[in-house]
């Protein structure tokens, strides 16, 4: 198989499509490569809103704080990206910046082309953004259980801190 049919078929976003619809969005991304430290999206780029799916290596996500930037995750091959700016088009309100991790691999796909699928394969668009809200929804329980633990630290709670 091709690294894109391998990646997108890692993700969450091809988990109800079969084959067949899987190589019908193939030909809608592009495959990009990215040296080590080289920024793949920065707060508040005007790009065009495109999804990104790691392909290989690994992303830092960072956001601005008072030293600089502190990286709040690291994205693995499979891991989505550009989620907010893909389904909502506002890349202006987007405060978290994407930098590659040694030699990386990214397959991007722009919004347009995406909802060109949407008269003739309306199926295949809503499993995609299925794929896309089962992602966005394992996040938001990641950065909850994360606050759990910090919340349990802080306030020394359970008895394990």
């Amino acid at each position: 198989m091709s690294l894109v049919i391998d990646t997108l078929r890692s993700s969450t976003l091809t988990e109800e499509l079969s084959d067949d619809e899987v190589q019908i969005i193939e030909g809608l991304f592009e495959l990009q490569e990215y040296q080590s430290g080289e920024a793949i999206v920065q707060a508040g780029d005007a790009r065009p809103d495109k999804l990104y799916v790691l392909a290989h290596g690994d992303i830092e996500v960072k956001i601005k704080s008072g030293d600089g930037e502190s990286i709040i995750h690291v994205l693995k091959p499979g891991d989505l990206a550009g989620m907010i700016t893909f389904v909502s088009g506002a890349a202006s309100q987007i405060s978290a910046s994407l930098y590659a991790v040694g030699d990386t691999q990214v397959l991007s796909m722009e919004r347009d082309k995406f909802e060109s699928l949407i008269n003739t394969h309306p199926i295949i668009v809503y499993r995609v953004m299925r794929g896309v809200v089962r992602n966005t929804h394992s996040i938001a329980r990641r950065e909850n259980s994360h606050s759990t633990e910090l919340r349990n630290y802080i306030y020394r709670n359970n008895g394990r801190y």
